[in-house]
This record gives C-alpha cells, structure tokens and sequence, in this order.
C-alpha cells in the first residue's frame, strides 16, 4: 500500500484527515509550510500528536515552491493525494488578497502539476462552501451557478474547482473538490468564531456577533469532515462525460442561527455570553445549508454530529488544552 499524501496535514482538517488514515492502517505522509498566520504552536501540537504514530511522517514544505514540491514527493509516488493546504479566511482575504494568489492560486497548480506528473490516481482537494457567494438560494446544492463570489477566498476556491476541472479534462487527472461548511471542533483554528467565542466567554470578554447574530451556519463537526474526505479518496470519479471530475458538498444540513450557536455554547461552557450586536461584515454570507445527497449517493454517509456534542467535545478539549 503506497503512502498517501495529504498537504496542510498541520492544519485543522488536515490533522484530522490525517490521524483517521494512520489510525486505519494507512501510511501518511503530511506537508506543511507551518506558516504564522495563525500561533505555529498549535500547529506543532497536532503534529506532535500525529508523530505518536509510526506510519507518520512530514516534510515542511510550502506548495507554492513548485520544484522543491516535487522533488519532495516524487519518491513516494502515490496513488491518493490530498490537498487541503491553503490560505484560510474570509476577512482576511480583504487585508492580504496576494498571500491568497501565492498560497491558492499558484500552489493550487503546482499540486495538480505534481499529481499530473506523478499519475496519481485520484486527487482530492478542499474547497468552501464560500463559492455560493452572493444571492444564494438554500439549500446549496452542487449545481448552482457559483459566479458572484463574495470574498476573495471564495473567488480562489471558486478557481480551484475551475483548475481541477480542466486538468481533468485535458490530462484526464481524476479530481474531487469538497465544498467544506463551516467547521468546528478540538484542535480549531483560532481566527474562527467557535474557538473566538470560547476564549472570550470563559474570560469574561464580549463578543460581537456580526449581522446581529441572524446569519445562518451548517456548522459541521471537524471528525465528519474527516469521514467524508477519506471516504471521498476512495470515490473516484469515472473517466465518463467532458472529465473525471466532481464537486460534493459536506455539510452537516442541520443550520443554526449565531445566537443559537452562541446559547448551545453557553451551555457547554457553563457560562453565560456578554454579546454586542453589529452589522454584517463585507464578505460574509447571509446563509449556508449544505444538500449532502451527493455525498451520501457516492460514499453512504452524511455528517450527523449534533451541535451539543460537537460543543461539548470542544469545551472540554479547550479547558484541557489551554488549561
């Protein structure tokens, strides 16, 4: 059994993504530029839980260096790549939109250069349920028309998909993007509102919920995310019609309300929410709900984790970890 490669394996999805491999007997090997955008020392404690496995192994490397990328990786030739290294964050990309070019754009093609090359068998990669952008209906579905991005982040995912689309088409590359929907759970990232909210209500800080708390969110528990991705590796798409290439929704289809999401944490938390209401911030979505059919049609599986035990998972992971 070849090594599987998954990229931005310090990163949030890509820890989980990786421990569910290795824990099910597969050999992974995780690449990360480990970049500061965020407390590196998060990203070294999921990678010091990971590197507790034998079948682990890592190579700091950043995409966006094409030569290097494949040098690194054209010893392992494997059969099953997955992409989820980038450049997260939706507000950010309104500050910094050319870190998002360097990290979504060009290291976008430089993985599908090195899957091309190495003749990997089926590439999957992460994208955002952000690419529904403006004047979308619920539910999300697959087929949409996804041309009014919001963000700069969705408009380079919305790129991604359009990337992987004609490497497929022209090289018959075998691709799968995963629409991911609002992700939480232990281990988070910090810029994001679960972990946000956390710190700030244990401390006694106020928390300001944009759109006066009414946006809703298919929040989608971080260990269904991983289930999708590995089942999806295996789901690959035929060679059939214009090219072997699908975009699947994951989502957990159950939304919720920011001031609902706030309440459930309150309640895994134990403590009550200081909330200032403010206005929408440019960028955002209004709404997202996930159509999971497709998932469950190719891998037999809908992410079901409800928000209390999702929440109650982080509470107790966050008081552990932060002490």
């Amino acid at each position: 059994m070849k090594p599987i490669i998954v990229t931005g394996a310090a990163g949030f999805i890509g820890f989980y993504v990786s421990k569910q491999l290795i824990e099910s007997g597969h050999e992974v090997v995780g690449i990360d530029n480990l970049n500061d955008y965020y407390d590196p020392s998060l990203k070294e404690a999921r990678l010091a839980q990971l590197h507790t496995h034998p079948n682990f192994r890592f190579l700091k490397q950043d995409v966006s260096d094409y030569d290097r990328l494949f040098s690194l990786t054209k010893s392992i030739k494997p059969t099953r790549f997955i992409h989820l290294a980038a450049q997260a964050g939706v507000r950010y990309s309104k500050e910094n939109p050319r870190v998002y070019a360097t990290s979504n754009l060009d290291g976008f093609l430089n993985v599908l250069e090195v899957c091309r090359h190495l003749e990997v068998e089926h590439l999957v990669y992460s994208s955002s349920s952000s690419v529904y952008g403006v004047d979308a209906q619920l539910p999300l579905v697959e087929s949409a028309a996804v041309d009014k991005p919001a963000s700069f982040y969705a408009a380079t995912k919305r790129a991604n998909e359009l990337m992987a689309f004609s490497y497929s088409h022209l090289y018959g590359l075998p691709t799968s993007g995963l629409r991911f929907f609002t992700v939480y759970g232990p281990w988070g990232r910090p810029d994001m509102a679960p972990i946000l909210f956390t710190k700030a209500m244990l401390a006694g800080e106020t928390i300001k919920l944009f759109g006066e708390g009414r946006p809703i969110r298919d929040f989608t528990f971080a260990t269904d995310i991983s289930e999708a991705v590995v089942r999806m590796m295996e789901a690959i798409p035929s060679s059939g019609g214009s090219a072997p290439h699908q975009i699947v929704n994951v989502g957990n289809g159950s939304p919720i309300t920011v001031v609902e999401f706030v309440r459930a944490l309150e309640n895994a938390l134990g403590v009550k929410a200081n909330v200032e209401l403010v206005g929408m911030q440019s960028g955002d979505m209004e709404a997202t709900l996930a159509d999971t059919t497709l998932l469950h049609t190719l891998t037999g599986f809908r992410p079901n984790t409800s928000i209390e035990t999702g929440l109650s998972r982080l509470a107790s992971w966050y008081r552990e970890y932060f002490k």
